[in-house]
């Protein structure tokens, strides 16, 4: 419906033109004779409208209680769109730079309590077949019936490579979130109405290998960031609808993730016993003067260990304690040796002496890398009476461990010819750095002679996210160019999984199979 107003005399003698949902005004219009118009809106009330002008050249004001507010457009011909949230008494003024014919249309007035957004419907059919029956006043016992039968995440067909994922906590107070990838941001679940059914839905790649855990009702704290974002360790637990806990021997559920696999992850086929021959296991008491503490490393030789067999591999490993638990990497070593996929290897699991003295060594401490060439490969050589090979000797580690393989391999290129950097976190620099450089080590690379180095990089595609810093993903894509554009020889793969030992467990093997595999030999 069209109102005709000839003149704007109404307005001028201070009575303005009301204007409801749905109407629309037709004016003349001039600077001299603004044309005031009231909206019949209550505080909070989302309005929005429309001006077309035509040829004119029109201004439309927000005022209250005679002052300006806001200004939607000045000087503006033809038609121009306004919205607002309504303050008390407030009116829309409309002049133009001449007299003109314009029409004012008000589309939407909705108050507070009409601004709900509608629920959204769940990508996961099974949920929105339940988000129906919940609605209808259904009980949820036979769908938690059907998702411990089926085991938790539940999985059903997606898109083409790609499955919908749901995960699932039953009875939460307050909220659940999850702990571990597809996200690295803790991502809350949502409320199934006023039911006891929380949910999360992803849509994922098919290749797809992660672990999480479920935390209900996380304290939220009023401290520091951090401290907020660690609370949720108060809770997070393994997910007691899953069937693949991990480790299955762990005491409690606290202490255990669960894990979750989807048909066309790649193959993990070196981590479990197949009665190979077994290597040895020794500890070496290290004592660094240069970095003024010490500790035990612990040596792998393999079966049958010949020191003067000139192709074996030395391989040291940081985190060595996770790299001979959640990642078991003598078990690795066993199995592909016995295959004969790579050369006889001996490892060096270097473990962290506390938290704090992990993030001051692994992230480009030169002192550090000075104390593994010329105090640690030393001893090793001495204990094991290999000889020394640049080209044969690697370093391994997954996120501050893979940043720091690479930066020390850098620095000490007639030490450690090898690399495989395992998530490795590139998006850390110096605090002398230039704060605007995001990528330090491929900065290093690109300014730097070309060293005798090889690399194996790899990167989860769930570490997208960066919290506000480069993202892992992002920062190993671009050492990876940064790298080969340089002339290194550089083998770099991504997996559908996060920051994740679960993933490395089977990117270790892939890393040596890319630098000392042997070709003429397949994985099974």
């Amino acid at each position: 419906m069209t109102t005709a107003f000839p003149h704007a005399s109404m307005a001028a003698e201070g009575l303005p033109l009301r204007l409801d949902p749905g109407a629309s005004i037709e004016v003349n219009v001039a600077a001299t004779a603004p044309v005031v118009i009231d909206a019949g809106t209550r505080p909070g009330d989302y309005v929005a409208g429309v001006v077309d002008a035509g040829g004119s050249a029109v201004t439309l004001e927000l005022l209250a209680d005679g002052k300006l507010v806001r200004q939607f457009f000045l000087n503006a011909a033809g038609r121009s769109d306004f919205r607002y949230v309504a303050d008390e008494g407030d009116v829309l003024r409309l002049s133009a730079r001449g007299a003109g014919r314009v029409l004012v249309r008000l589309d939407k007035r909705i108050g507070v309590a009409e601004q709900v957004a509608p629920p959204k419907k769940p990508v996961s059919p099974m949920m929105a077949d339940l988000a129906a029956k919940v609605a209808a006043g259904e009980s949820t016992d036979a769908f938690w019936r059907i998702a411990a039968e089926r085991g938790t995440p539940l999985v059903e067909p997606g898109p083409e490579g790609k499955a919908i994922v749901t995960f699932l906590m039953r009875g939460a107070r307050r909220g659940v979130r999850i702990l571990g990838a597809p996200s690295t941001d803790h991502d809350p679940m949502e409320r199934l109405g006023d039911s006891d059914v929380w949910f999360k839905t992803y849509v994922l790649p098919s290749s797809t290998r992660l672990s999480y855990k479920i935390a209900p009702d996380v304290p939220d704290l009023a401290g520091t960031e951090r401290e907020r974002r660690v609370a949720i360790l108060a809770t997070a637990k393994a997910d007691p609808l899953n069937r693949a806990p991990w480790p299955a021997e762990a005491g409690d559920a606290y202490n255990q993730s669960s894990t979750f696999s989807l048909p066309d992850a790649p193959a993990q086929p070196w981590i479990a016993p197949v009665g190979a021959p077994s290597g040895q296991l020794s500890t070496l008491a290290f004592a660094s003067a240069k970095l003024g503490n010490a500790r035990d490393v612990t040596i792998y030789t393999p079966p049958h260990f010949n020191p003067a067999d000139p192709g074996t591999v030395l391989l040291f490993v940081f985190d060595g304690r996770e790299y001979q638990g959640k990642v078991p990497t003598p078990l690795i070593l066993d199995n592909m040796i016995a295959a004969r996929v790579i050369p006889p290897t001996v490892a060096v699991f270097i473990p962290n002496i506390d938290g704090d003295t992990r993030a001051t060594e692994l992230p480009g401490n030169e002192t550090f890398a000075d104390a593994l060439a010329g105090e640690l490969l030393p001893e090793v050589l001495a204990a094991t009476s290999l000889r020394h090979s640049p080209a044969r000797t690697a370093l391994a580690g997954s996120s501050f461990g893979g940043l720091a393989s690479s930066t020390i391999a850098l620095r000490h290129p007639e030490a450690f010819g090898n690399a495989i950097s395992l998530s490795g976190s590139y998006w850390w620099h110096p605090d002398d750095a230039e704060p605007a450089r995001a990528n330090h080590v491929a900065a290093l690379v690109a300014k730097t002679p070309r060293r005798d180095v090889r690399f194996f990089l790899s990167a989860g595609l769930f570490e997208a996210g960066g919290g506000g810093r480069p993202s892992i993903l992002e920062t190993n894509r671009h050492l990876r160019d940064v790298l080969e554009a340089k002339g290194y020889a550089v083998i770099a793969r991504e997996y559908a999984g996060g920051h994740d030992y679960l993933v490395w467990r089977g990117a270790l093997s892939d890393g040596l199979l890319a630098l000392f595999g042997r070709a003429e030999i397949k994985a099974p």
